[in-house]
């Protein structure tokens, strides 16, 4: 009889259950798996969202730069529930309590965690420039939460590390595991930092598309992307802002939206 090594049978169980955990994710109908209970990585999303609101300063709401980021934030909130709904694809989104808050942030970034924790730095304010283009950028993290593309990295992380205790974490589940903290961390950059979560450019395009797609139909002209990432084209630097890295590059990106563009406009309706 042949030794079979357990490392072996690991991976094998990881690529079956893989297989087995497979969606789509909503307006590009992309196959995705993932191996975490969405409700797992909500719960961590909501523990890390608090921490960073705790030592970070949030921007009075009287405020009307807050007052904007709400405004669009629950337009955009309303929106993506009814594209859900008519699709059949709400409970993709069940357990979500939104927020959207703005931080006082020379940094040009913003993010969405999954269940729909929103945060946007003030530095990223004079690039946006008007509401469009505010929720060209609020539409664009949403639609990362929205398509799962954090579940999906931590499943690849999970696949790739092929231990026990990964296997264990997936089967047995109770709770927050150490181990998967730890992970939900070293992916999203960590519950006091919260930089961005570093997505693949496949995953950058898909968002692309989807948040144009999330902003039209709250009423946001999608064109507003065109200008908005040249103006980040044109910061330039040594190091570019947070929001770009692991990006496609300016030229590929701007490219694939002015493609992409007429079919958001089909989704466009103009605010009264």
């Amino acid at each position: 009889m042949k030794y079979i090594n357990n490392k072996n049978i690991l991976a094998t169980a990881l690529l079956v259950l893989l297989s087995i955990a497979c969606s789509r994710v909503p307006i590009t109908g992309r196959r995705q798996a993932h191996l975490l209970p969405e409700s797992m990585l909500m719960n961590e999303s909501s523990l890390a969202y608090t921490q960073f609101l705790s030592t970070n300063k949030k921007v009075p709401d009287v405020e009307s730069n807050t007052q904007m980021v709400k405004r669009v934030g629950a337009k955009i909130q309303s929106a993506v529930t009814q594209y859900m709904s008519q699709h059949k694809l709400s409970s993709r989104i069940a357990g979500y309590k939104w927020e959207f808050n703005l931080v006082e942030d020379k940094s040009v970034n913003a993010w969405c965690m999954p269940g729909g924790k929103v945060v946007i730095y003030t530095g990223i304010l004079p690039i946006t420039q008007n509401e469009d283009g505010l929720a060209v950028v609020m539409g664009h993290e949403i639609a990362h939460a929205i398509a799962r593309h954090g579940n999906e990295r931590m499943s690849q992380g999970l696949a790739q590390q092929v231990g026990g205790a990964s296997l264990n974490i997936f089967m047995q589940y109770k709770g927050t595991h150490p181990s998967t903290m730890q992970l939900f961390n070293q992916i999203y950059g960590g519950s006091t930092t919260l930089g961005i979560l570093k997505y693949s450019r496949l995953h950058e395009t898909e968002a692309d598309k989807m948040g144009l797609i999330f902003a039209a139909l709250a009423g946001y002209n999608p064109n507003e992307a065109i200008p908005f990432w040249q103006r980040m084209s044109g910061l330039g630097g040594a190091k570019p802002p947070e929001l770009l890295s692991t990006h496609p590059s300016d030229d590929r990106r701007i490219k694939d939206l002015k493609a992409y563009m007429p079919t958001a406009m089909k989704y466009y309706k103009p605010q009264n």
